[in-house]
């Protein structure tokens, strides 16, 4: 995949939805933190492509990993806290799963030495 439309998938990833949650605190709170941990992801990506080694490239890429699975986390505590509906959240946490598929194949293969 082109690595452009990887990082607009990263880059949208923290703030789809966030705006249409409900005026709660809970909301508000698990909003917030998925909006950082989303925006993350597409900041630590581009950061990634910048690497000056496969080496910084794998560990930025871990970055990416831990943020991807952190937003996923959040939209989880979103769904059980009855606030978005499925069908809301539901195509949004697809998303973050295959962009954390997509980033943990990229490790693998920058680990055999191909990048």
């Amino acid at each position: 995949m082109k690595r452009r439309k990887i990082e607009m998938r990263n880059a949208e990833l923290g703030m789809r939805n966030v705006e249409s949650l409900p005026k709660t605190m809970t909301a508000a709170i698990l909003g917030k933190q998925l909006l950082r941990a989303g925006t993350s992801v597409g900041a630590n990506y581009r950061a990634a492509c910048r690497a000056r080694s496969t080496a910084e490239f794998i560990a930025k890429m871990g970055i990416v990993e831990e943020e991807a699975d952190e937003s996923i986390y959040w939209m989880e505590l979103l769904l059980e806290a009855g606030i978005p509906t499925r069908d809301k959240i539901g195509p949004l946490k697809c998303e973050a799963e295959e962009l954390l598929a997509i980033t943990v194949s990229s490790i693998k293969t920058a680990r055999k030495g191909v990048r």
